[in-house]
């Protein structure tokens, strides 16, 4: 399937059939190890698993120090480091190897300190309507002025170091809305304003950026989704769907997955 191909299908959220996609899966055997996003955790990728699972992949979602099953360690001194540092203790204590390395949304940043230390391990880097840091930026440095500004001010209106989670995107079930906010928690701010540090400006390592094309107001996504389309190193998707793909379109993010994880690179 041509790329073109592929991404008209993704838009119309049937990237592959299941019978195409299994076939994929049988003979690779693919892992993909997830970055999640900001105040979320492993569980939010509940959905994902049975799909991958299926498909005869391993899918691994840890949670970052201070969220979801480990909130008991919350701290302000919780910071960018602290996550790359949870990400990375997986793949030496799980032995990871050639696997596919995912960053949404907040995890875009989180991946990238991951990728920069772990590189000879990772097969690929697909980054899901992400943050895409250069060497010495944080997120809060990737906000436009307004969003940068709310974060702060949310913060202040807080406890003075966490931040309350952003709202669920609009076209969310009724029911996994209820399921998101009885588990989303307030994330240390530091994680937000600390620089992601780099030992090499340049991650040499197969790209991809998946842009989830349901904008939510402000869009801090649209940039790194151009950078994808116009810098070399890149390969460029699109998915219709919301932020949250593995929330509200998880048939068609798998899909997409394993044919971006199946292409040649």
């Amino acid at each position: 399937m041509k790329r073109r191909d592929l991404l008209k299908a993704a838009g119309a959220g049937v990237v592959a059939s299941s019978a195409a996609a299994t076939a994929v899966a049988q003979s690779s055997g693919t892992t993909f190890l997830v970055a999640h996003g900001a105040w979320s955790a492993g569980w939010a990728w509940k959905k994902m698993h049975p799909l991958m699972r299926a498909a005869g992949h391993r899918l691994v979602t840890p949670t970052y120090t201070g969220l979801g099953e480990r909130e008991h360690l919350a701290s302000p001194a919780n910071d960018l480091e602290t996550h790359i540092a949870d990400v990375l203790n997986v793949i030496k204590y799980e032995d990871l190897r050639n696997f596919v390395l995912i960053g949404h949304s907040y995890g875009g940043m989180v991946a990238t300190g991951v990728a920069d230390r772990a590189r000879e391990r990772i097969a690929q880097l697909i980054y899901m309507d992400a943050f895409v840091p250069r060497i010495g930026q944080s997120l809060l440095d990737l906000l436009p002025p307004p969003a940068r500004q709310q974060m702060q001010e949310r913060v202040k209106a807080g406890d003075g170091w966490r931040v309350a989670p952003n709202p669920t995107p609009p076209d969310t079930s009724e029911a996994d809305v209820k399921w998101i906010a009885e588990r989303r928690l307030p994330q240390s701010f530091k994680t937000f304003e600390m620089p992601v540090r780099l030992s090499n400006a340049d991650i040499a390592l197969p790209r991809s950026y998946i842009y989830c094309t349901r904008i939510a107001p402000g869009d801090p996504f649209r940039q790194f989704a151009e950078r994808a389309k116009s810098e070399a190193g890149w390969r460029y998707y699109e998915i219709d769907a919301s932020h949250s793909p593995h929330v509200t379109a998880p048939d068609a993010l798998a899909a997409l997955l394993q044919a971006i994880a199946a292409e040649r690179v």
